[in-house]
């Protein structure tokens, strides 16, 4: 069998799992966050943090109750890193540098998971499991929490109240991430990751030197990690660790659980707002991204010229030979276009065109699918612009899911999709215009460019993988990714917050002859090519100096 066959087999398989799993998991999910009942276990955690889960919010209040919970989850994670010398199970590691520890301590709140320090070497136990861990669980339930505070401002009317932040916390944590945490961590465990509390362990000479290598709960971190769209890796090498990633069933499997909850949160959307179509049209432009994105990474990876690629069958360098090309694209384009930031290959080696789609992938707003919940908004935010479009070309006033949409929503939506390129593009030239922060790029010209891009490319859109060629341990980068973290992770959701609270207020507007069909192809047609086209205009000048410069160059 070719390389290219196992590959596109491998994508059939995927499919039909992720088919499998979307309507009793999108189901599932929209019936967690419908439901009025409480189980007891919820009930502790209500009362020991002091919320009325019943009370319903306005927008304000549930935009306070998010930030109020990140700040104090970045100062507990801040806390926890630099007091790790004087705590249990630190395995004899000092406490982390101040820069560092906010920089780890916005990251994994932010769920955007970028790791500046080698995890065997800098993190104890105590962190590992219950710092980072815990942030990987509540931090994907906050953007869960959010996209279904959006959806709720579609299927409410005439009011402003959007829910509970704090019910909508607990349950996606309880009743959906850790379910299927604990089922995934089994599978992963009976794949060979490993599970455990073990210290440091010198397993022989390494290039005239002992090698050490660390026990950990691997499993049951690497699952949140992917289901949560989280990405960070409990070792430097991430899904490329064997103790991470053993097989290629478990890369695969890994795959599933990054696409499983974005992609089925269209069904969620779709049974909470009363019209499955449209939640089909959702699945549809996301799933047209993913796999056309898929098919250019691999065509790019396997058609490469040059004596070498031949050899090998493709462009191999940094890429684990137990997974391959193919398997190495599948997962690379997944954990792009979707805020996961995990990596079983390295994605400063693939060819120029390759790192391009990498960069392209993040910088269409992590939408296809997109994070867990954030991915949904992201979409939702695309879909109006779309709808804006289409109103303005035959003269009439949008209108969507029977609200319309007037210059308020417009002016959100737009503050929304222009917040992160003006991260990424600000911060990208401030670094390449001060001499400092270019003394961390291993390479020059085009491919030390993209470095930068990615960096930020990754931190502002919450991704959180990087380019591997990149020292981004200094203060410079530790401070200002930091910042365009935060940044990047909570200013949006103001906006859609904000969106939310006015699409509740609204009455519904009774669908007409000349209503816009938002459930049929061609309105999915129009969503892919708007996508296209604004990340296009905002980004082709920087990709044209970075991976496409390169890649032409090639």
């Amino acid at each position: 069998m070719s390389p290219v066959t196992a590959g596109v087999l491998q994508m059939l398989a995927l499919i039909a799992a992720l088919a499998l799993a979307y309507r009793p998991l999108g189901d599932h999910m929209a019936r967690v966050y419908s439901s009025e009942k409480h189980y007891r276990p919820e009930k502790w955690i209500y009362k020991v943090i002091g919320a009325n889960p019943s009370a319903e919010m306005r927008w304000p209040a549930y935009l306070r109750a998010v930030l109020a919970f990140s700040a104090v989850s970045v100062l507990f994670l801040y806390l926890m890193q630099r007091m790790q010398g004087s705590l249990p199970g630190s395995l004899g590691f000092s406490s982390i540098d101040p820069d560092q520890a906010f920089n780890t301590a916005a990251s994994f709140v932010a769920n955007t998971n970028w790791q500046s320090y080698y995890g065997e070497q800098a993190m104890g136990h105590v962190v590992q499991t219950g710092g980072l861990a815990v942030q990987n669980f509540v931090s994907a339930a906050v953007g869960m929490a959010v996209a279904v505070a959006l959806v709720r401002g579609f299927s409410r009317s005439r009011t402003g109240e959007l829910g509970n932040f704090w019910s909508d916390l607990v349950r996606g944590t309880v009743r959906i991430l850790l379910p299927i945490s604990v089922i995934g961590a089994i599978v992963l465990v009976a794949c060979g990751a490993i599970q455990n509390f073990a210290g440091i362990h010198e397993v022989g000479q390494f290039m005239g030197g002992t090698q050490q290598w660390n026990g950990g709960a691997v499993a049951s971190q690497e699952v949140i990690k992917e289901l949560g769209t989280n990405g960070g890796g409990y070792f430097n090498a991430n899904s490329a660790h064997p103790f991470e990633n053993p097989t290629p069933f478990s890369n695969l499997f890994e795959v599933f659980l990054i696409l499983v909850i974005p992609f089925a949160m269209t069904r969620t959307f779709g049974r909470m707002v009363g019209n499955l179509r449209q939640g089909y049209a959702i699945l549809a432009t996301m799933g047209v991204i993913w796999i056309g994105f898929t098919a250019l990474m691999m065509w790019t990876e396997f058609a490469h010229h040059g004596p070498a690629f031949e050899v090998s069958g493709g462009a191999m360098e940094g890429k684990e030979t137990r997974y391959g090309i193919a398997a190495s694209s599948i997962f690379s384009v997944a954990t792009t276009l979707t805020s996961t930031g995990a990596v079983n290959s390295f994605h400063s080696s693939y060819t120029g065109l390759g790192g391009g789609i990498q960069l392209l992938g993040m910088q269409l707003g992590e939408i296809a699918p997109g994070g867990v919940g954030s991915g949904l908004y992201g979409m939702l935010i695309m879909a109006i612009i779309a709808v804006f479009i289409a109103g303005l070309m035959v003269g009439r006033t949008p209108e969507y899911l029977g609200k319309k949409i007037s210059t308020r929503e417009i002016k959100l939506a737009a503050c929304y999709i222009l917040i992160t390129p003006a991260l990424v593009l600000c911060f990208t030239a401030a670094a390449m215009a001060l001499p400092t922060p270019g003394n961390s790029m291993t390479n020059s010209g085009a491919h030390g460019f993209s470095e930068i891009l990615y960096a930020y490319t990754s931190g502002a859109n919450n991704n959180g993988s990087a380019f591997a060629g990149l020292n981004a341990d200094t203060q410079w980068f530790n401070s200002t990714i930091g910042i365009a973290m935060l940044l990047g992770r909570f200013l949006p959701m103001v906006f859609v917050l904000a969106l939310a609270g006015s699409l509740a207020e609204q009455k519904p507007v009774p669908e007409t002859a000349g209503t816009l069909r938002t459930d049929k192809p061609l309105y999915a047609g129009l969503l892919v090519g708007t996508i296209l086209i604004i990340t296009g205009l905002t980004y082709f000048p920087a990709l044209a100096l970075g991976p496409f410069a390169e890649g032409l160059a090639s």
